[in-house]
């Protein structure tokens, strides 16, 4: 009887260290934050549901860099980060710590690149994710600028090191528009797409729709939070080229990058524009499409009626596919608690796909 109890024991004690998923932070930002806050909040049912515990064993941010093998205290962690903006006051180690060797040498199965996106060369991100892939650790990240420079040749990289790669927070934050394009269609051709996958600019058309010059939507929008006090990563159409990119190349197989897109911004946009196309029954609003060759940003009159003329800060896409017609998902494309939940998401699939033995 003895026997077959510790036998018990040892089972159990297996399948919590099967559980534990070991992480690398890398960006403490919003969403960083919000994603430590989340599994701070639904730990017991990541365990119960999904067999999931994760452990964060590495944290960095502008400040430093701060680890443990045990784990980090989240709650302390945050505290430290709200308390001196920086990571690097968790203890007295921390400051020094150079964040690539933390990828090389740490014991974790999966770093999470969450940097803020560069459109320019795609750093400091860019390193990050290929460090990790050439360690053999799995990626998940909602950095757009590696993903739009170099997509095609990031995924023959995981390929070759065979880890996970998993990105779906950068379309649509929250909203699921990649896994649903892959997984809810996938037993049909998309032959086509075009949304607005930008809700900074759709914010702006939309209160220039109520009559705003161009200039005043765009102060509006700063001054809610909304648009970044450098707004040209979205009114110039930079962040919908990148969602395109990373979109074509997922769903459709076009081996592309943002130099293919053809772009034009919103900012040249007069309100007599946006009048017209009212008295036509329409709307203008930045169009994100992919004709299955041809990737294209650029404001487009859309009929009211179509089911992509959402408002706001709205993201709406439009899947053409040869059997299933049109299908359209919409969703809010950005927030720090969404963006954080698509992490979350990714790395529940990395578990339910990846052996951890």
């Amino acid at each position: 009887m003895v026997a077959i109890l510790v036998t018990f024991k040892h089972i159990n004690l297996l399948i919590l260290i099967n559980a534990c998923l070991r992480l690398i932070l890398i960006g403490f930002g919003v969403v960083g934050q919000n994603f430590a806050q989340l599994i701070l909040s639904r730990s017991t049912e990541l365990y119960n549901s999904f067999g999931i515990k994760p452990r964060v064993v590495a944290c960095a941010d502008k400040g430093g860099v701060v680890t443990s093998s045990e784990g980090l205290d989240l709650q302390r962690l945050l505290r430290t980060k709200r308390i001196t903006n920086s990571v690097a006051h968790y203890d007295k180690n921390s400051r020094d710590r150079n964040i690539l060797e933390v990828i090389q040498e740490a014991e974790a199965e999966v770093v999470i690149e969450l940097t803020p996106t560069n459109i320019k060369d795609g750093e400091p991100g860019r390193t990050h994710i290929i460090s990790a892939m050439k360690a053999g650790k799995n990626v998940i990240t909602v950095n757009k600028g590696p993903l739009a420079l170099e997509f095609p040749s990031l995924i023959e990289l995981a390929e070759y090191n065979r880890i996970a790669f998993r990105f779906s927070g950068t379309v649509g934050g929250g909203t699921p528009i990649l896994e649903f394009a892959k997984r809810c269609l996938k037993g049909d051709r998309i032959l086509s797409f075009e949304g607005i996958l930008n809700g900074t600019t759709n914010y702006i058309l939309t209160q220039m729709g109520e009559g705003l010059t161009f200039p005043e939507a765009l102060s509006d929008a700063t001054t809610k939070g909304i648009a970044e006090k450098d707004p040209s990563l979205d009114i110039d159409g930079y962040d919908a080229a990148a969602k395109l990119v990373i979109t074509s190349n997922w769903v459709l197989g076009i081996k592309s990058t943002i130099r293919d897109v053809k772009r034009i911004g919103i900012k040249n946009l007069d309100l007599s524009d946006v009048k017209m196309a009212s008295k036509n029954g329409a709307a203008i609003k930045l169009i994100a499409s992919c004709d299955g060759e041809n990737l294209k940003v650029a404001p487009k009159q859309v009929s009211k009626r179509d089911p992509i003329c959402v408002n706001g800060t709205l993201n709406a896409i439009t899947f053409v596919s040869e059997h299933s017609g049109q299908q359209t998902i919409i969703g809010k494309g950005a927030g720090g608690m969404e963006t954080a939940s698509s992490v979350l998401r990714d790395l529940i699939e990395i578990r339910n796909t990846r052996s951890f033995d």
